[in-house]
């Protein structure tokens, strides 16, 4: 089935750069419509932002945690006449979330409606009604902007004006937190039904809210560990890629995209080294693309000048760890909720100072699977939002109090003695996802997902300015998280040619 009843060595060549997830799931579709596909990575192993370390007996998932939308991952595998399954074990979570206020009030957040019906009626029943109506928002806006609008491809305005109507009729130039504060009073309801956007590089404050389709996404879906860790996915992938007779290459750093006039005709490497192909698919940073792989006075649309002026999501300081010593009333996935909301995303968000307080979401991967660590031990990492690369914050600097700061919050709250008990340690800060990721401004998601930022108006999945050179990604359309960068490979099926035998 891979190579389709083509020569292989006739078929159509294609060069995707990157191998997120974005980048491996183009691949994927590319090698289906007929392409044979050359993945180029520059860092030594695959998987971008979900790469995998290992330190100290530890298996640590560098990037996404969290896999809702299976069904994503499992149209990839049918593509390739394979079941998910064959390759990678997803097992269902539940509660998807502990969430752990400030003042130490608990709610496990799940899939299981009566479950949450429940808890409301517990902790606001004056918000029940409520509650309800924005669930049912949520399913409506699923409906739409997800089932109908996430793989369409928005590189004309028409595609945009065509689907106005439908937008505005689900408020979506309310942000998200407006809506639910319309509809709730209790600020424990609030932020369960509103923290979302977080999880795709938005302020819930600004944030359209279309994103409350997470809400829906999730309760149909469920959310999902990838058993070994989300690094077996990217490695499941990389095996679908060759079994089409593709190939991934790493240390394999694509300094320009060659152009003929405006079409994408190859790439040059690092090395010097050109490789030609019919068409070029880039899952590097969106503004890194634009500014350092394709030549400036030839950029209409995303002139530097525009990059500059757009809005980028908060950066992510990120501590793994592991322990000596388990702590099993720990959930998968913690919530930690500081004692500001509003106030802690303007400082992130607007303000772009680095806040004495702080929210903070906690990994235990072992929770669901041992392997991650030596016997008796747990894997960890702590994630908190922060700004982006801005002046003021210099993280060569302050990134270890900053670790201590959070480890004694940890210690205080959920995981007793634990300075004692860590036996290895790394952080990655903005600095890092800016060096090592190329992430523009160290912002951990691309533009932040406004609605001024968002469909027709974020970077178009067929590059503007250019042929034959397509983005996927969490800087393209329809945005970030996994759903998000699996469903911008997925509008290639619409925009990329199918590929043909030669001569």
């Amino acid at each position: 089935m891979a190579d389709g009843g083509i020569d292989a060595a006739r078929r159509s060549q294609a060069l995707v750069i990157g191998s997120g997830f974005g980048g491996l799931a183009a691949a994927v579709r590319l090698g289906a419509r007929g392409y044979r596909v050359t993945v180029l990575e520059r860092r030594a192993s695959p998987g971008g932002r979900a790469a995998v370390f290992h330190q100290d007996g530890f298996t640590f998932d560098a990037g996404p945690t969290i896999v809702t939308a299976p069904q994503l991952f499992e149209e990839l595998w049918t593509l390739c006449g394979r079941r998910l399954a064959d390759d990678v074990e997803l097992r269902a979570l539940s509660p998807f979330y502990q969430v752990r206020f400030d003042d130490g009030f608990c709610v496990d957040w799940s899939g299981d409606a009566a479950a949450m019906l429940a808890m409301v009626q517990r902790i606001a029943p004056r918000d029940v009604a409520g509650y309800q109506r924005v669930m049912a928002f949520s399913e409506r806006v699923y409906r739409v902007a997800y089932e109908q609008l996430g793989h369409v491809a928005f590189d004309s305005w028409l595609d945009m004006a065509r689907r106005l109507p439908s937008l505005l009729r689900l408020r979506a130039y309310r942000s998200l937190h407006a809506l639910v504060a319309r509809e709730v009073r209790d600020p424990r309801l609030r932020f369960l039904l509103s923290f979302h956007p977080l999880f795709v590089g938005g302020n819930p404050f600004t944030t359209s809210a279309i994103y409350g389709l997470i809400l829906h996404l999730e309760r149909i879906g469920g959310v999902h560990f990838a058993m070994g860790g989300t690094g077996s996915l990217v490695r499941g992938l990389v095996r679908l890629i060759e079994s089409q007779g593709g190939t991934v290459r790493c240390d394999a750093e694509v300094s320009s995209v060659l152009l003929r006039d405006r079409t994408a005709v190859g790439v040059t490497l690092a090395s010097g080294e050109r490789l030609a192909a019919d068409v070029v698919v880039s899952n590097a940073d969106t503004a890194w693309t634009y500014q350092h792989l394709l030549p400036a006075a030839r950029r209409r649309r995303w002139s530097d000048r525009a990059l500059r002026r757009a809005r980028y999501s908060m950066g992510l300081f990120v501590w793994y760890f592991g322990t000596a010593r388990q702590y099993p009333q720990v959930a998968h996935h913690t919530i930690l909720v500081g004692p500001r909301y509003r106030e802690l995303l303007r400082d992130i968000f607007d303000r772009k100072l680095l806040a004495d307080d702080f929210s903070l979401y906690l990994h235990r991967p072992t929770a669901t699977d041992a392997s991650l660590a030596p016997p008796g031990c747990d894997a960890f990492y702590v994630l908190s939002p922060v700004p982006h690369l801005a002046p003021g914050v210099d993280w060569s600097v302050c990134a270890e109090d900053y670790r201590r700061r959070i480890e004694r919050q940890l210690q205080a709250t959920l995981l007793p003695n634990l300075q004692q008990n860590v036996v290895t340690s790394r952080v990655m800060t903005p600095l890092d996802f800016e060096q090592d990721l190329l992430a523009w401004r160290g912002s951990a998601f691309g533009m932040e997902p406004l609605l001024s930022q968002s469909a027709w108006f974020r970077p178009h999945n067929r590059a503007e300015d250019f042929e034959r050179f397509y983005l996927v990604g969490a800087g393209t359309h329809p945005g970030a998280g996994l759903p998000g960068v699996l469903s911008s490979a997925r509008v290639l099926d619409a925009v990329v040619p199918h590929g043909h035998a030669h001569g």
